[in-house]
Protein backbone atom coordinates (compact mmCIF):
# COMPACT_ATOMS: atom_id res chain seq x y z
CA UNK A 1 0.00 0.00 0.00
CA UNK A 2 1.74 3.40 -0.94
CA UNK A 3 1.24 6.73 0.99
CA UNK A 4 -1.00 9.02 -0.31
CA UNK A 5 0.64 12.25 -1.41
CA UNK A 6 -0.55 15.10 -3.43
CA UNK A 7 1.14 15.55 -6.44
CA UNK A 8 2.93 18.50 -7.75
CA UNK A 9 1.28 18.51 -11.31
CA UNK A 10 -2.53 18.21 -12.26
CA UNK A 11 -3.58 19.94 -9.16
CA UNK A 12 -6.75 22.17 -9.13
CA UNK A 13 -6.52 23.56 -6.27
CA UNK A 14 -4.96 22.05 -2.97
CA UNK A 15 -4.51 18.22 -4.99
CA UNK A 16 -6.67 16.42 -1.93
CA UNK A 17 -8.99 15.25 -5.38
CA UNK A 18 -5.62 14.51 -7.79
CA UNK A 19 -4.07 11.89 -4.69
CA UNK A 20 -7.56 10.37 -3.89
CA UNK A 21 -8.10 9.23 -7.22
CA UNK A 22 -4.50 8.01 -8.02
CA UNK A 23 -4.96 6.41 -4.67
CA UNK A 24 -8.36 4.64 -5.43
CA UNK A 25 -7.27 4.17 -9.23
CA UNK A 26 -9.68 6.25 -10.73
CA UNK A 27 -9.61 9.64 -12.94
CA UNK A 28 -9.29 13.06 -11.09
CA UNK A 29 -11.74 14.47 -12.75
CA UNK A 30 -14.12 11.57 -11.67
CA UNK A 31 -13.16 12.44 -8.19
CA UNK A 32 -13.66 16.42 -8.74
CA UNK A 33 -17.06 15.50 -10.09
CA UNK A 34 -17.99 13.25 -7.04
CA UNK A 35 -16.81 15.90 -4.47
CA UNK A 36 -18.78 19.13 -5.74
CA UNK A 37 -21.88 16.55 -6.42
CA UNK A 38 -20.86 16.04 -2.25
CA UNK A 39 -21.21 19.37 -1.73
CA UNK A 40 -24.97 19.43 -2.49
CA UNK A 41 -25.58 17.34 0.71
CA UNK A 42 -25.67 18.58 4.11
CA UNK A 43 -22.13 17.96 5.63
CA UNK A 44 -18.84 18.83 6.85
CA UNK A 45 -17.02 18.49 2.96
CA UNK A 46 -15.10 21.89 2.91
CA UNK A 47 -13.95 21.08 6.50
CA UNK A 48 -12.83 17.89 5.26
CA UNK A 49 -11.05 18.71 1.93
CA UNK A 50 -8.70 21.35 4.12
CA UNK A 51 -8.45 18.94 6.49
CA UNK A 52 -6.88 16.41 3.91
CA UNK A 53 -5.16 19.17 2.16
CA UNK A 54 -3.17 19.58 5.72
CA UNK A 55 -2.83 16.49 6.46
CA UNK A 56 -1.29 14.98 2.81
CA UNK A 57 2.38 15.72 2.81
CA UNK A 58 3.03 17.15 -0.78
CA UNK A 59 4.95 14.49 -3.50
CA UNK A 60 8.10 16.59 -3.20
CA UNK A 61 7.93 17.06 0.28
CA UNK A 62 6.80 13.00 0.56
CA UNK A 63 9.70 11.81 -1.42
CA UNK A 64 12.02 13.12 0.97
CA UNK A 65 10.31 11.57 4.19
CA UNK A 66 12.13 8.36 5.06
CA UNK A 67 8.99 6.56 6.84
Amino acid sequence: MTAIARPTNGRMIGGVCAALARRFGTSATTMRVVFVLSCLLPGPQFLLYIALWILFPSEDKASRTAW
